[in-house]
This record gives structure tokens, C-alpha cells and sequence, in this order.
């Protein structure tokens, strides 16, 4: 079912990825950052790979319901990150800072991102099929809801070098993609994005990593049986409380395993 959507993303990114370098430079500029060498990078990458995704996932055969959440928590996600990406600054991190600063009056551009994922999780989440109602319905609606929200989150927290936000997604997606359209949508785009980003000339920002994980979240949500989406909400939760604590980072660097696998495909060190 995914290999469809996963070709149409792919042939779409690249297209998009093709027509962004074209741009011109004023429209080009509020895009363009410095990554962690200090060289120039754009965020164009983060658009292009979001609406490559969406249209795999408008090609995909998958049920009409779960499509609509996709391309719900997708470009709503994808858009809000933008917001952060344009609009946002440094000065508050994570839920605390962000969760802080509301306390104070200050509505920070990471404060809308949180709340419209959460919203647009929640949303697509009552999109979903489902077999029960009443309350159990609800109870399904909101853990899908924190499924898919705390799966954009978790992204945008791995998305601090090149490709590990890609190899994250693509990772968990794989395997879905067989009876997945969304899932299929986001390993295209993530494969067509992939040559970019590993050569450091761009990133996926919190557009790209927020609407391509709030998609894999998506796929999670409608592919899942109960069993195995309730550990892949713990193990989402767990790791986006983790974060506020420890640094991915330095939890990747120490472990030689995972420090392997971060580095494939990047420039050397």
C-alpha cells in the first residue's frame, strides 16, 4: 500500500527541493541558518519535505479517514513548526521554558507550536476509525491524540544533526509502509530529502521534523494493534519527559552503536 504513496512523495519532494533552490534570494534568506559547524543551511528543506509527504499521502490507497488525519496533523504540525521556524528565538526551551513563559503573560512562537500540534493530534485522532464509542472511544481519541502529538515532538527533539530526524522516521516507518499509505508518503520524503541534509546544506527545522513525525505518529495511531500502540505511546511519552533531563546528544555520542548510526552518510567529524 505504502509504495505508491512512498514514490509520489519522493518524485514530489525532489521536484519541490528543485524549485526551491530556485527561488529568489529575498525569498530565500528568512530560511537560512547556521548549523552546529557554523556553515550556512536552509530550512526550505522542512516545507519541501512536509508537502512531498502530503501529496504521497493524497496518492495513497489508504482508508479516507485516515487519510484526512493525516493530511490534517501533517500540515497543521508542518505550518505552526514553520511559525517556530520564522518567528520563534532561543530564549525559552522545551515545555518548562515555553510552559514558564505562558505563566508570565508571554506567549512565545514555541508555545503556539505545542499547542497546535497538540490540537491538530487531537483532531486527527477523532478522524480515525474506530471500532468503539462512548467512553472508550474518548479515551482511544485522546491517547492517539498524545500518540501522534508527542511523535512531531519527539522528532523535532532529534533533529540536531544531520539525518537523525530523517533515519528516526524512516526507521519506524519501514516497516508500516506495507500497509501504510502515510507511512509509505514519509520514507519518500524522507529518501529524497536525505541526500541534502547528509551533505549539510540543509535541515528539516521545526517544520520538517514536526510535520513528518506528526505523519509517522498518524501512521502509528491507524496501523498499530492496541497492544503494541500502547507501548509506542510510553516509549514516546517517556522520551519526550526524558528530554527536558538529558541531552540525546550526548546520550547518542556515548553509545557506540547508536554514535554508528547517527554518523552514516554524514560528513566525517
Amino acid at each position: 500500500m505504502g509504495i505508491l504513496s512512498a514514490a509520489v512523495a519522493a518524485a514530489a519532494t525532489a521536484a519541490l527541493e528543485r524549485a526551491a533552490a530556485k527561488l529568489p534570494k529575498e525569498n530565500r534568506e528568512p530560511f537560512e541558518r547556521t548549523n552546529h559547524r557554523g556553515e550556512p543551511v536552509t530550512l526550505l528543506e522542512g516545507p519541501v519535505a512536509v508537502l512531498g509527504a502530503l501529496a504521497g499521502v493524497a496518492a495513497s490507497r489508504s482508508d479516507g479517514k485516515v487519510k484526512a488525519a493525516a493530511l490534517l496533523a501533517g500540515s497543521v504540525s508542518g505550518a505552526v513548526g514553520a511559525y517556530d521556524d520564522l518567528r520563534g528565538t532561543t530564549q525559552a526551551k522545551g515545555f518548562r521554558g515555553h510552559l514558564s513563559a505562558l505563566k508570565r503573560g508571554e506567549v512565545t512562537s514555541g508555545a503556539v507550536k505545542i499547542l497546535g500540534v497538540g490540537a491538530a493530534g487531537l483532531a486527527a485522532a477523532a478522524l480515525l476509525p474506530r471500532k468503539s464509542s462512548g467512553v472508550k472511544a474518548v479515551a482511544g481519541i485522546v491517547a492517539d491524540g498524545a500518540l501522534i502529538a508527542g511523535t512531531a515532538n519527539l522528532t523535532n527533539l532529534l533533529d540536531l544533526r544531520p539525518g537523525r530526524a530523517l533515519k528516526a522516521v524512516t526507521a519506524v516507518n519501514a516497516p508500516l509502509a506495507v500497509v501504510s499509505g502515510p507511512a509509505g508518503a514519509v520514507v519518500g520524503a524522507a529518501a529524497a530529502s536525505a541526500p541534502s541534509e547528509l551533505g549539510e546544506r540543509s535541515m528539516l527545522g521545526d517544520c520538517g521534523a514536526n510535520g513528518l513525525g506528526a505523519i509517522t505518529g498518524t501512521a502509528l495511531a491507524a496501523s498499530l494493534p492496541r497492544p503494541l500502540k500502547a507501548l509506542a505511546l510510553a516509549a514516546v511519552v517517556g522520551l519526550n519527559l526524558a528530554s527536558e533531563k538529558v541531552s540525546f546528544t550526548k546520550v547518542i555520542a556515548g553509545n557506540p552503536v547508536l554514535d554508528k548510526i547517527d554518523q552514516w552518510g554524514r560528513r566525517p567529524k
